[in-house]
């Protein structure tokens, strides 16, 4: 006898085993659908936002135009009070020149005064002038 012949293939330990068929599932049926509408447009979205920015160039305009008009009242309002600061300094120094001393005695002399030649007071408990100089003449 041959090798062949006399070997024997031993079976495998572990066999796979068959496995269940599954229950055919009915076939889809196939059906031609329309495309989806679409749910929304871009309009409401764009006018949003061009409303959005003429908002914020309204406002920048606004805003810029006010400051112009605040700008303009500070130059005017500076122009004034620099006005009135050289006019209060000219009037404080035609008061220091009218009340200096001989602008004061030529004052008196033209109302009609005379410098006194001393001094005198007013007694008060009796109304009485005490030490009255006479009048120069």
């Amino acid at each position: 006898m041959s090798a062949q012949a006399t070997a024997r293939v031993a079976p495998p330990a572990f066999a796979p085993r068959p496995r269940p068929e599954r229950e055919a599932a009915p076939a889809a049926r196939l059906r031609v659908v329309r495309a989806p509408a679409q749910a929304r447009t871009r309009v409401p979205f764009v006018l949003v936002c061009m409303g959005v920015l003429a908002v914020a160039l309204l406002s920048a305009l606004l805003l810029n135009t006010q400051m112009a008009q605040a700008s303009y009242a500070i130059h005017d309002k500076t122009n004034e009070l620099a006005r009135l600061d050289q006019d209060q300094k000219d009037l404080v120094a035609v008061l220091d020149h009218k009340s200096s001393p001989e602008e004061l005695a030529e004052a008196a002399r033209k109302l009609g005064m005379v410098p006194a030649a001393g001094t005198g007071w007013v007694r008060l408990s009796d109304g009485s002038v005490q030490g009255a100089p006479k009048a120069k003449k």
